[in-house]
């Protein structure tokens, strides 16, 4: 069997066995937390007592709806934002401003992410104000059953204690409702990207007042995602049960919420919002907080499409004289692994590491990750470092890729008797089998053996794709060379002489798989190499197969991220050298067709030496 064809049976039983998973397993146990979350929501307000007071696993009062005025003629992003006085954001690494209109988080900035490499490339805006393109925003607010109590909304305007929101400085924001009730929202940002966001409401009448908190974060138009299975890209959330659960990750594509219009959950603490490929805006509620979480989805007339991401809070009473507050999180940044697992380690979010998507082999995905952080740390370069862990990776199998390739050796070397039994016993598929079986027995030789070293690398190539496509730490990441980015691919191509011709390279729209570089194609050889030193296969339909197989590769592997086509190259590389010195050690020859019988050595004559 040769190690192509093994290669092909791996692919499609791992994929098979993974949809099969997610098909018969996964989906229905999804299913079965559905219906029961259902159920349970019924019992609980079924069984409410009477008069009790709004909680969020009983009656309460009507979320904040989604925008329905028609869409603004889109101004540009900066015009957009002079519309309204601000609070300039000024942290250590998120800028921008919050609205005093509606105290939205409309304009948050990561100055460190640029769109590009170009070193003059504009930072990456997460969030835009309405107005201008692609709105995007998140909001904290109150509600209350019933009317008759004024309360802030889109179009309240705050008043700042300070013009600048710092790391260390916070800012609180202030408005008297002239009913008697003053409400506040003091606003602190970290180091980094978490927002924290505390509502205090002062009650100034003769009679208590119920107030119900809410976050929201509302996204305009449907986003543009990279729509590859291996990734997700849209709304998600964790919800827990009950306080101490550890919290069940729901995410939807943007699809699923089109078409269902509305998720709801109920949970204690959790998190939810909607997730980029390297980005993330996600509210957080307290932990021991009981909420009702919604992900809902409308289309306004002559409006483009509203996607939306809320929490509501069970009722807090403010007794006359007194003063509630409401401790609330937003986290709007990149997705960097260290940081998001920090924040989950020290501000108790539940499974806040899933914001990162790693795939169903998580226990495989994330190790990767972190081995190769750190040996990056130590090499300083991540590209080297990739590389490193490749090595790592053959020594681990070493010894199965030993046996392997021991027994690759051995077909080869048996090629010559192989081809003579399929002649003989061309006619008789039987007892031509029944003779192979006979021969690998008697040259102990197992045709199977190359399929196990196979089959337990591809969750090892899988996890290191993983890596390489969703980390932000791979983003931008540069080699060696003409490779500026391991996350893109190789930008080079044979339709420009790989940069030596005077033309840019043309944009062939689907044909643009064809416009391959240098490190597909190197990829492609050392592919074909490795082929070349295994057994050749006897049918001639499989000789051609897999002699277009390196090619077919080439062209399907060629627009993948360059770390990747690096990676498989070097891989290639090490298991040609490392098969190349067992075929030696044990007399094989090295190249494609059969094998020639030894020559016998003839017997020395008196007084010469053997020949």
């Amino acid at each position: 069997m040769s190690d192509q064809k093994n290669l092909i049976i791996a692919i499609v039983v791992s994929v098979a066995i993974l949809l099969g998973f997610q098909f018969f397993i996964e989906k229905p146990k999804q299913d079965r937390l559905r219906e029961q979350q259902a159920i349970e929501q019924a019992q609980k307000a079924a069984t409410a007592p009477a008069g009790t007071a709004p909680t969020a696993s009983g009656v309460l009062p009507q979320l904040p709806t989604l925008p329905q005025t028609p869409a603004e003629l889109a101004v540009s992003r900066d015009k957009a934002l002079d519309k309204s006085a601000r609070v300039k954001i000024e942290g250590k690494r998120v800028v921008g401003s919050i609205n005093l209109v509606g105290a939205r988080f409309d304009d948050i900035v990561l100055p460190e992410y640029k769109e590009t490499i170009d070193p003059g490339s504009p930072p990456i805006h997460l969030m835009s104000p309405t107005g201008g393109p692609e709105p995007y925003y998140a909001e904290f607010g109150w509600t209350v059953t019933g009317t008759g109590v004024a309360l802030p909304n889109d179009q309240t305007r705050w008043t700042a204690d300070r013009d600048v929101l710092t790391a260390g400085q916070p800012v609180t924001l202030t408005w008297d409702n002239g009913q008697g009730l003053v409400f506040q929202r003091v606003v602190s940002v970290d180091d980094n990207y978490m927002f924290t966001v505390t509502q205090k409401v002062e009650n100034k009448t003769d009679k208590p007042v119920t107030l119900f908190p809410y976050g929201l974060i509302s996204r305009h138009g449907l986003p543009h995602t990279d729509g590859l299975y291996i990734l997700h890209e849209g709304p998600l959330g964790v919800f827990r049960d009950k306080a101490g659960d550890s919290g069940t990750l729901k995410d939807y594509s943007y699809k699923d919420i089109v078409s269902d219009k509305a998720v709801e959950f109920s949970s204690i603490g959790g998190w939810l919002g909607f997730t980029d490929k390297y980005w993330l805006a996600a509210l957080i509620p307290g932990d021991q907080q009981d909420v009702k979480a919604r992900i809902s989805h409308t289309q306004p007339k002559d409006d483009v499409e509203h996607f939306q991401a809320d929490y509501l809070g069970g009722g807090i009473t403010v007794e006359p004289g007194k003063t509630a507050e409401n401790v609330s999180r937003l986290f709007a940044g990149a997705k960097e692994v260290k940081l998001i697992d920090r924040y989950e380690a020290e501000q108790h979010i539940a499974k806040f590491e899933l914001a990162i998507d790693w795939g169903w082999f998580h226990f495989l995905t994330r190790p990767m990750f972190f081995t190769i952080d750190f040996l990056r740390e130590k090499i300083g370069n991540i590209g080297l470092a990739m590389l490193a862990v490749t090595v790592l990776v053959k020594l681990l199998f070493f010894p199965l890729a030993y046996k392997s390739y021991v027994s690759m050796s051995a077909m080869k070397k048996l090629q010559p008797e192989m081809t003579k039994l399929r002649e003989r016993y061309a006619d008789n598929r039987e007892a031509m089998q029944k003779e192979l079986m006979a021969l690998y027995k008697k040259e102990k030789v197992n045709p199977a053996a190359g399929c196990l070293p196979i089959l337990l690398q591809i969750p090892v190539f899988f996890s290191l794709y993983k890596v390489l496509y969703i980390t932000i730490e791979m983003r931008h990441a540069p080699f060696f060379g003409w490779i500026h980015d391991l996350s893109a691919p190789d930008p080079t191509s044979w339709l420009n002489g790989f940069g030596l011709l005077p033309w840019a390279i043309p944009d062939l729209g689907h044909l643009h798989v064809i416009s391959i570089g240098i490190w597909p194609i190197i990829m492609g050889i050392t592919m074909f190499c490795q082929m070349k030193m295994n057994p050749t296969p006897p049918d001639p339909i499989q000789q051609k197969i897999f002699t277009l197989m390196p090619i077919v590769f080439t062209f399907m592997l060629g627009r993948f991220a360059a770390g990747l086509v690096i990676y498989w190259s070097w891989n290639n590389t090490l298991s040609v050298l490392q098969q190349y010195v067992i075929m030696r050690r044990m007399g094989v020859k090295i190249g494609g067709g059969a094998d020639k019988p030894a020559k016998p050595v003839k017997p020395a004559k008196a007084g010469k030496p053997a020949k």
